[in-house]
Order: C-alpha cells, then sequence, then structure tokens
C-alpha cells in the first residue's frame, strides 16, 4: 500500500474512552461483504478462524491461534445483510463494541466499522489493527487472501496516535 493510499478513520474521545470510525467502499455487492463478515470458512481469510451466530443474542467466537487471543462474545445489534455488532472482548475484559454497517452503493458496498476503545487502552493500536484486518478483507473479496499488512499497521498506528495528540 503506498504512502497516499492510506487513508485513516477518526478517532473520537467518549465518555468511556474513544471510538474509532472506519470505513471503506468496494466494489461488490452487500451479500457478498455480508458473507465475509460472518461466514467462518471467509472469515478465516482475512480476520480470523471463528463462527458468528447471525441473530441477536447469537454467540461469537473468534480464535487468533497465533496470538492465543480468543474472544468469545455475543451479538448485540443484529439487521440480517446490513449490520452486525458485538464486542471485541471475553470474559470480564472490557466491552469493546465493534458494530459493521453495510450500505449499498451504485458500486458495490459501503462498510462503516466503529471500534469501541475503553479508558485506558491503546485506540491507536486498535484501530490500527482494523486498518489491517480491512486491507486483507479488501484482498479476499478480490479473490487473493493476504497475510496481515504489519507496515500498513505501523503507519497506521503512527497516524492515528498522531490524532490523539502522542
Amino acid at each position: 500500500m503506498s504512502d497516499d493510499a492510506l487513508q485513516l478513520g477518526t478517532i473520537t474521545p467518549q465518555d468511556s474512552g474513544h471510538q474509532g470510525r472506519i470505513t471503506r467502499d468496494f466494489d461488490h455487492p452487500p451479500a457478498k461483504v455480508w458473507s465475509m463478515l460472518t461466514e467462518p470458512a471467509l472469515m478465516a481469510q482475512w480476520l480470523s478462524a471463528g463462527t458468528i451466530e447471525q441473530r441477536l443474542g447469537g454467540k461469537v467466537r473468534i480464535d487468533f491461534v497465533d496470538s492465543g487471543i480468543v474472544i468469545d462474545s455475543e451479538v448485540t445489534a443484529f439487521a440480517a445483510g446490513a449490520l452486525i455488532e458485538y464486542s471485541w472482548s471475553s470474559g470480564n475484559e472490557p466491552q469493546r463494541p465493534l458494530r459493521w454497517a453495510l450500505t449499498p452503493t451504485a458500486s458495490g458496498t459501503h462498510l462503516a466499522l466503529t471500534v469501541g476503545v475503553p479508558a485506558g487502552e491503546d485506540a491507536a493500536k486498535a484501530c490500527a489493527g482494523f486498518e489491517g484486518h480491512l486491507e486483507m478483507l479488501a484482498a479476499a473479496l478480490e479473490g487473493v487472501p493476504i497475510k496481515f499488512p504489519f507496515e500498513t499497521y505501523m503507519k497506521a498506528r503512527t497516524g492515528y496516535k498522531a490524532m490523539l495528540g502522542g
């Protein structure tokens, strides 16, 4: 990814921490993007191995085998094919809500991801991580899955740190 292609989202302060908002436009129909967000075999191409029960209150389990991080959560907002929200947390950890919203466009799909980051946690790191995963999603949608783009992550983290004044 070239320097000029890196377009960061925003991070805004909230009472309980920060909220990141990252958007992407894909030249693919919402149904295809939705499948990538929710179907286990497709999730594994850009995020990690996992399952999401597509219903309000459904179980979410995402297992980052290499890092030992396991997300056990539940779906807190749901509209089939358009919206899914769950926490990027497990057990008694603070809530880190992720909200994936899809809107059809003339050429495909607009994705808006909001990332809740609790007070005291590194919002720049969290948002930069999702920048990397969204680059992986874009590649997977094109049929050419890639490994996590560490260089993109580092550039994004630097950019988000600057937004936060650090």
